[in-house]
C-alpha cells in the first residue's frame, strides 16, 4: 500500500465521525463530511491548496445548515434552543424546592439544581413549592421574581 495523504483526510473524517458519537451536536459531522471531501479530492490527484480549498467550502456550506437547521430538529421538545443561562429559560415559572443536605432554596432547571434569589427583596429562602418566575442568573445563582396571583 503506497502512502497517500488521502489516508491521512480519511483518518482525519473517521475520527471526526467518532468524535461526533460522544458530542451528539452534529458539527463534527460536519466537518468529518468535508474532510471525506478533502480526501476524495486527494485521492483524485487534487494539489494541498484545492484540498483545503474543497474542505472549507463544504465546511462553510455544511455548518451553517447543521446549525440553523438541523440541529435544533433534534433538540428536546418545549426546550428553546440554546443552553442553560444563555436566556432560553427567561419568563418560565417554577417551583421552589429544598435541596437535601442542607435545606437551600433552589430551582431546578433543566436538570440542575440553582439556589435563588428574589430580585427585588434580595431574599433566598421561600417556602418549598412557591410559584417563581425566572429572570437571569448571577453566577450560579437563579434570580427570580415571585408569581403574583392572578386574580
Amino acid at each position: 500500500m503506497d502512502w497517500n495523504v488521502a489516508y491521512v483526510w480519511l483518518a482525519v473524517a473517521l475520527l471526526l465521525g467518532l468524535a461526533e458519537l460522544a458530542s451528539g451536536a452534529l458539527v463534527l459531522l460536519a466537518l468529518a463530511i468535508a474532510a471525506a471531501t478533502a480526501a476524495l479530492l486527494a485521492w483524485l490527484g487534487a494539489s494541498l491548496t484545492w484540498q483545503l480549498i474543497g474542505l472549507g467550502l463544504v465546511a462553510g456550506v455544511l455548518l451553517p445548515v447543521v446549525i440553523r437547521v438541523i440541529r435544533p430538529r433534534f433538540s428536546p421538545p418545549g426546550v428553546d434552543y440554546g443552553t442553560t443561562g444563555t436566556g432560553v429559560e427567561k419568563g418560565n415559572e417554577y417551583r421552589t424546592l429544598k435541596r437535601d443536605f442542607d435545606g437551600a432554596s433552589g430551582l431546578k432547571i433543566n436538570g440542575d439544581f440553582y439556589r435563588l434569589r428574589v430580585a427585588d427583596t434580595d431574599t433566598t429562602e421561600l417556602p418549598l413549592g412557591s410559584p417563581v418566575i425566572f429572570q437571569h442568573f448571577d453566577g450560579t445563582e437563579a434570580i427570580v421574581t415571585l408569581k403574583r396571583p392572578t386574580e
